[in-house]
């Protein structure tokens, strides 16, 4: 995979990831009680494909740090775990969410009834998502491979999803921006980081043009 290549994978992937999160969350907030259960699975559905597309997205950024500046691939690589791990718990949050609902046969309202998931999405999706975004501006920082901005964003929104992890200790009512599973430590760092992902992404895809004249300058030379 060219340098170019890499560019344009990564800035795609996280675009695709940003537009499935950005019509994600609003599902959350049409229903001031439990939801049916067609919200509920069409938002966890979307929210899969996000994940998905985020997978593809640090997978990527490992590979173009390497092409980049194989001295930091390390960083890469780290960025990839955590970010991995991160998708990973929020899928397995998700599968929760949906097998709860699937197995009632009332409205409920899963960002409360479903208990397995409160430090899943909160505390823990938290940590990782600061290690990830930690490593990721490391790597931009260290690298130069992307604008300065994308690297001090990432820093400065590591450093907010720090702040709640020690949600766990405030309660269970999604009312309360601070409480394990509230709308500020789950929804409203959600809403954030797509609309992060996807100036990244744009950025990142971008990138390619400027690469391309140079990586093919061999080949015409040939």
């Amino acid at each position: 995979m060219s340098e170019a290549v890499a560019r344009r994978l990564t800035g795609l992937a996280a675009v695709v990831a940003a537009v499935a999160l950005i019509v994600q969350v609003p599902l959350y907030f049409l229903y001031s009680g439990p939801p049916p259960d067609v919200n509920v699975l069409s938002r966890l559905l979307v929210g899969i494909v996000a994940l998905a597309f985020l997978v593809v997205f640090v997978t990527a950024f490992r590979e173009l740090v390497r092409r980049v500046c194989p001295d930091h691939e390390w960083i890469g690589s780290i960025a990839f775990a955590t970010g991995l791990v991160y998708a990973t718990v929020t899928l397995v949050s998700m599968g929760l969410e949906a097998g709860a609902v699937i197995a009632v046969d009332h409205p409920i309202d899963p960002t409360i009834d479903v208990s397995g998931t409160y430090i899943l999405y909160g505390s823990v999706s938290r940590l990782m998502l600061a290690l990830f975004l930690t490593a990721f501006g490391q790597a931009v920082v260290r690298t130069g491979l992307l604008p300065s901005w994308t690297g001090r964003s990432a820093q400065v929104l590591a450093g907010v999803n720090l702040v709640f992890v020690p949600s766990l200790f405030f309660g269970n009512d999604p009312a309360f921006f601070y409480a394990a599973n509230g709308w500020a430590t789950t929804a409203l760092m959600g809403f954030v980081l797509s609309y992060w992902l996807l100036a990244v992404g744009i950025s990142t895809y971008r990138s390619a043009a400027r690469v391309a004249p140079a990586a093919a300058a061999p080949a015409l030379r040939a």
